[in-house]
């Protein structure tokens, strides 16, 4: 069958309109008696954005329609078919089944946000081995002038102490500042890309130019046992707000795509309040490891037991991330 994509678009599009607009007026009072003629509208427009996605998923190039309508068509057999309670807004079920589910079909761009990373930390590597001097300007933070041998003797001989009685509001600080950072990263998607991209890079020439001082200073050991207990979880946060983001920019580019960008997203809100609702959860776990356990030091705590504690998050995440939410309904 051969379909003239542009007419049937413009024919179409009034019905899939409707059907959204319907959605949203359910959603909007998830108790609402609905009058039977209210029902048999709604289920005769299921079953019309049904046949028209039957016939765009025939056509390869249209994937940006294809998901929107795919959205719209999930959407309606949800109603049609889950309970009221089910419907509810429920975080935990966003956590741990609509989190893992929008990571795992926007795989590509937490690839473009690690590269990106990467290459920055690449760079801070290597202008901290060119000229030491620069250490002030790409690590502007008061605790990492000083050499890391004056760092780990100060820490060490602390054992924490400087915690004492403000381990709670230290926590909640952490979290606070890394949730604006990711937040701020997924809404400067709106710039095209261009503001996730510096963003991440900046973010990784920090982390690399840290990297390289301690191991440089002989405190590798130092900085594993202090990074990876909390690292391990804020830094994929901060790398799932720049693929939050990169999913809006693509969005909102629309390459290859005849819908309209309204339309492109609609088809995405869902996924980027996953993933940020997802990263805000793993900053909050990753403030509370960071407040009562990173900043504890050899000898109130083994760096080889937080090195491996650090090492059990890493996996347990990672199988998370690839397997939570695949059976779920």
């Amino acid at each position: 069958m051969i379909l003239d994509l542009k007419r049937f678009v413009e024919t179409e599009r009034p019905q899939w309109t409707a059907l959204e607009k319907t959605l949203d007026w359910f959603a909007s009072d998830p108790n609402r008696k609905l009058a039977v003629a209210d029902l048999e509208k709604f289920h005769e427009l299921y079953r019309r954005v049904s046949a028209d996605l039957a016939k765009v998923a025939t056509i390869q190039s249209e994937g940006e329609l294809r998901s929107y309508l795919e959205w719209l068509v999930s959407r309606a057999y949800a109603e049609i078919h889950e309970s009221r309670e089910r419907r509810r807004f429920r975080p935990w079920r966003w956590i741990t089944v609509e989190f893992p589910r929008a990571f795992r079909r926007h795989v590509r761009a937490f690839e473009l946000a690690v590269a990106l990373t990467v290459a920055g930390a690449a760079f801070g590597a290597i202008a901290l081995k060119i000229d030491a001097e620069a250490k002030s300007v790409i690590m502007p933070f008061e605790g990492l002038q000083v050499s890391p041998a004056e760092r780990v003797a100060k820490e060490q001989q602390d054992r924490g102490k400087r915690l004492a009685g403000v381990k709670g509001r230290f926590s909640a600080d952490l979290m606070t500042h890394n949730t604006q950072v990711a937040l701020t990263t997924i809404a400067l998607g709106i710039t095209f890309g261009f503001g996730p991209v510096v963003m991440l890079f900046y973010n990784g020439v920090i982390l690399g130019a840290v990297a390289y001082d301690y191991v440089h200073g002989g405190q590798t050991i130092f900085l594993l046992g202090w990074l990876l207990p909390h690292g391990v979880i804020e830094i994929p946060a901060i790398l799932v707000g720049g693929q939050a983001g990169f999913v809006m920019a693509h969005a909102l580019i629309g390459w290859g795509s005849r819908a309209g960008r309204a339309e492109r997203l609609r088809a995405i809100w869902h996924d980027v309040a996953a993933l940020a609702c997802g990263l805000a959860a793993m900053l909050i776990w990753a403030g509370i490891v960071e407040a009562f356990l990173s900043q504890y030091h050899e000898p109130v705590i083994p760096y080889g037991m937080k090195v491996a504690f650090g090492a059990v998050e890493a996996s347990l995440l990672a199988l998370f991330l690839a397997r939570a939410g695949a059976n779920a309904k």
